[in-house]
């Protein structure tokens, strides 16, 4: 029973990872955010590994899935720290997130709730085939909604690390029980089997 909640409990898990991280691929992709686009679709596959791992009982492709969700944590925390400018790090270096192939930021910037988008034309400030605008009136900046993004992965990545080591340690130990039993089947007692043998004596006849 234990064993079957924890199953249970990892495909929930993996299945709101599975969510998450494609809703946040949608709109990495219209932000052009080309780094956390390459994350998200590493996750993505690392996720459905340790979904297939539970479900086929593949300890293995859980230990991988584990270690991968510490790697997740770190580059959400990146994020996190990216966003609110910890330490030496500035939204200025958007190219982090685009390996400087543009110079868009991230999607929710225009589109936040309440945001208002007011071009200025004719800007000297503005480089070649790009305009400027100013963003007024949002309820909730850009940077905050990355960072609660962010955390919720983290959230998500800390229950299914916990869970992954817990269904994966139940496999092994089922493995080796089971390689203990098949040990004793082998050389389990056999009583010695009685051979019979048959003598064959002549027949003499008198005429």
């Amino acid at each position: 029973m234990g064993r079957c909640d924890g199953r249970c409990t990892l495909v929930v898990i993996c299945c709101l990872q599975l969510v998450a991280a494609l809703q946040r691929q949608v709109f990495d992709f219209l932000g052009y955010q080309w780094a956390p686009i390459l994350a998200n679709f590493l996750h993505i596959m690392a996720v459905i590994l340790g979904l297939f791992g539970t479900v086929q009982i593949r300890s293995k492709y859980l230990i991988v899935y584990a270690v991968w969700l510490v790697v997740w944590v770190g580059w959400n925390s990146f994020i996190i720290c990216f966003y609110l400018e910890v330490g030496h790090l500035s939204q200025d270096r958007h190219f982090l997130m685009t390996f400087n192939t543009s110079l868009h930021r991230s999607w929710w910037m225009e589109n936040g709730p309440g945001c208002l988008v007011t071009p200025v034309p004719d800007s000297p400030l503005a480089p070649q085939d790009h305009h400027v605008i100013t963003v007024s009136g949002c309820l909730l900046d850009y940077q905050y909604i990355e960072v609660v993004s962010s955390a919720l992965q983290v959230f998500l990545a800390l229950f299914g690390f916990v869970y992954a080591c817990y269904v994966s340690k139940v496999f092994l130990d089922d493995e080796d029980s089971f390689d203990f039993i098949g040990g004793l089947d082998s050389y389990s007692y056999q009583p010695p089997q009685k051979s019979s043998h048959l003598h064959l004596q002549p027949l003499y006849t008198t005429g």
